[in-house]
């Protein structure tokens, strides 16, 4: 039990920010398989120069600092906006009638309304600490692209974003705000690019997909002077400044005498759960302690519970490395579901070496169970949850329902990572019944599995 009255929200102080990432490639008893060439050469640092900032790709291989310095510039941004609240859901509790405690760390309390500001301030300090002269990514539900024209902005960088179309046409409100901070954001699939107009003279009415947006930004950045590509998902540098958000999380429950017993975060591409679980996934690799941690994912893109741990390209392009990941094939067409931000082929490759040597676990889910859990929610709570955060919520209700039956009183940890207010379409379809949900076949995915690269 905890050791000190609970509020329904704990700010640390300012001075309790954490003044550097941790690194958890530096505890893991087995790394994840390096990043090869087509050719099934292993990558090394300087190749990745032309894609990233120097830095950055420095952060991408690096498996042996565990601590990372966070630059002191970035603690000056992260300030603006952090600590975030971690908050006690009694309401939530009470309405399940549930004996478990119930945390969640909101990420969603700032401009951008994600926690994707947490690395896009970095990768914009790296960019322009170098030199650089502008920037190139994607978007998929436009939360990553939000919060990278606001860091790019700050920087003085211009930036390309590339946003999946469904997500283009379902969120316009995103788009405005990323073209209020003077971000260039176009549709993708796009005729701006060779691989844009190949996708399309193929397929007209493709509605876009994560791995298309990051072959369109990778060609601009690669052909632009000056440019360089930046991420929001999957790598290993993303994961690293997201850290974050665990270790904020794990202070604030330390000062209440607690510790989760499960922890529960959405999974795309890997983003806000490597961040949220870091710390713990730590106690856990170390044997200090031994927590269930809980990727939640949508079914219409289940590339942990469906896919296949294989070398694969990050894009549809096939312009990146191969990283050994659990894809569903560069090739898979997600569903033009509305967690935009959950709609990518593969997996970030720590996680999925985690996953693959049973350090976590694994569920999917159907959007319209997700947005039942996202009303609720919102209810008890008074926060409209982000399509891709309700996955996370939906997984934290279940298990809290599950200590219902057996009366434990554990203590789960949930990461909100984002708000839904740019996502009321969504809310619109699910209030009139108009929500469907899809599930790939065993045949769509045989399909796009059986075009995986073939390595050695």
């Amino acid at each position: 039990m905890p050791t000190t009255t609970v509020p329904h929200r704990l700010y640390l102080r300012e001075d309790e920010i954490p003044t550097a990432w941790y690194n958890l490639r530096a505890d893991m008893p087995e790394q994840p398989d390096p990043m090869l060439t087509p050719d099934g050469q292993i990558v090394q640092e300087e190749m990745l120069y032309p894609i990233f900032a120097k830095a950055l790709a420095h952060q991408e291989m690096d498996a042996t600092d565990r601590w990372i310095d966070i630059p002191g510039e970035v603690l000056d941004i992260y300030k603006v906006y952090r600590p975030s609240p971690l908050c006690r859901a009694y309401d939530l509790e009470k309405a399940l009638d549930t004996p478990a405690r119930i945390y969640y760390k909101f990420e969603g309390n700032n401009t951008s309304g994600s926690h994707k500001l947490n690395s896009a301030v970095a990768q914009a300090y790296y960019a322009k600490a170098e030199g650089l002269t502008g920037l190139s990514t994607e978007t998929g539900a436009g939360q990553w692209g939000t919060a990278l024209a606001e860091a790019a902005q700050y920087f003085g960088l211009p930036l390309i974003v590339y946003m999946v179309k469904v997500s283009y046409e379902q969120k316009p409100f995103r788009r405005a705000v990323m073209e209020t901070f003077d971000a260039k954001v176009f549709a993708s699939p796009s005729d701006t690019t060779e691989v844009g107009r190949r996708i399309l003279a193929a397929d007209p009415n493709n509605s876009g997909s994560l791995g298309t947006a990051i072959s369109e930004a990778i060609e601009v950045a690669v052909s632009t002077p000056g440019y360089r590509y930046v991420l929001g998902s999957v790598l290993n540098q993303v994961l690293l400044h997201q850290s974050i958000i665990g270790l904020e999380s794990k202070i604030a429950l330390e000062q209440l005498g607690e510790y989760p017993d499960i922890i529960v975060g959405c999974a795309g591409g890997g983003s806000n759960l490597g961040g949220l679980i870091a710390p713990f996934m730590q106690d856990k690799l170390t044997g200090k302690a031994d927590p269930r941690i809980l990727a939640v994912e949508p079914a219409s893109c289940p590339s942990l519970t469906r896919g296949r741990y294989a070398y694969d390209f990050a894009d549809a392009g096939h312009m990146t490395p191969l990283a050994k990941m659990y894809t569903l094939g560069s090739g898979f067409k997600p569903s033009a579901n509305h967690a935009g931000g959950l709609r990518y082929h593969g997996m970030s490759p720590i996680l999925s070496k985690l996953y693959h040597d049973g350090r976590m676990e694994a569920r999917s889910y159907e959007q319209t169970a997700v947005f039942d859990a996202a009303k609720k929610f919102a209810k008890v709570e008074t926060i409209l949850p982000a399509p891709e955060s309700a996955h996370a919520i939906k997984g934290a209700i279940d298990e809290a329902l599950a200590c219902k039956e057996t009366g434990e009183e554990k203590v789960i940890l949930f990461g909100l990572t984002g708000t839904g207010y740019f996502d009321l379409a969504a809310y619109d379809q699910y209030n009139n019944h108009t929500m469907t949900d899809y599930i790939p076949t065993d045949e769509d995915l045989e399909a796009s599995l059986s075009l995986l690269p073939q390595i050695g």
